[in-house]
């Protein structure tokens, strides 16, 4: 078990209408202050359910989005036109109205697996770091991006040199993943982590007393933003 403290800031909201609409407002906050002492900057975002009407949101933000690379926080090995595609979402949901002009950073390469793809996706992400802005989300066995309890490539993730990506294949995933790595999560300059409802929000607090190969979320916890709704 890890001996260091773990500190956030928990946010909590009455209802999640209202957290979409201050978290949107605070990512845009801080993409603004990146976008003044950069001349471009990179935002990394989950997939899946939650953060679609947040991305409604911040798409309509007045701001220089031809200045900024947004990439995913993780991806399944899947294709565009598959409905478990996360890029899908992206394009449906962030990257249009003025946030158009952002840049993508992809993570599928339409390789066979994600250690085939992954050479020709690196050399973006190495010119696009650090992350300016991040948001993750976590599930209720404490994994954030792809880093599941459990999975094949944890340990590797997780450990201080640890590569920008790495290919992921975990039980609970039914597709091959490709994950950014902890250490590039964790070195965001603004961290911001979002869950709703009371399991997840008692799975975060086990997490301050776990490792993180039993809680990976633990990772890139300390110094983040934690907004929260029931």
């Amino acid at each position: 078990m890890e001996r260091d403290t773990v500190m956030y800031d928990l946010i909590t909201y009455p209802d999640r209408d209202m957290l979409v609409l201050d978290l949107a407002n605070k990512l845009a906050d801080d993409m603004t202050d990146a976008l003044h002492h950069n001349e471009r900057i990179t935002i990394s975002v989950p997939g899946g359910t939650t953060p679609g009407p947040i991305f409604d949101e911040l798409s309509a933000v007045d701001l220089h989005w031809d200045r900024v690379n947004v990439c995913l926080n993780d991806e399944r090995w899947v294709p565009e036109t598959s409905e478990r595609s996360n890029t899908t979402l992206l394009r449906k949901r962030l990257l249009v109205g003025k946030a158009a002009e952002a840049t993508l950073l992809p993570m599928y390469s339409g390789d066979a697996t994600p250690e085939e793809g992954l050479p020709k996706l690196i050399p973006a992400f190495e010119n696009s770091l650090p992350i300016s802005v991040l948001l993750v989300g976590m599930g209720a066995d404490m994994h954030t991006a792809s880093l599941f309890p459990g999975a094949d490539l944890l340990a590797e993730a997780l450990a201080p040199d640890a590569p920008i990506l790495l290919p992921m294949r975990a039980d609970g995933a039914p597709e091959p993943r490709i994950t950014l790595s902890a250490p590039i999560l964790n070195a965001a300059m603004h961290k911001h982590v979002v869950i709703y409802g009371d399991e997840k929000k008692a799975a975060l607090e086990r997490a301050k007393k776990l490792s993180k190969e039993h809680a990976p979320i633990r990772a890139i916890l300390d110094g983040a933003t934690v907004h929260w709704a029931p």
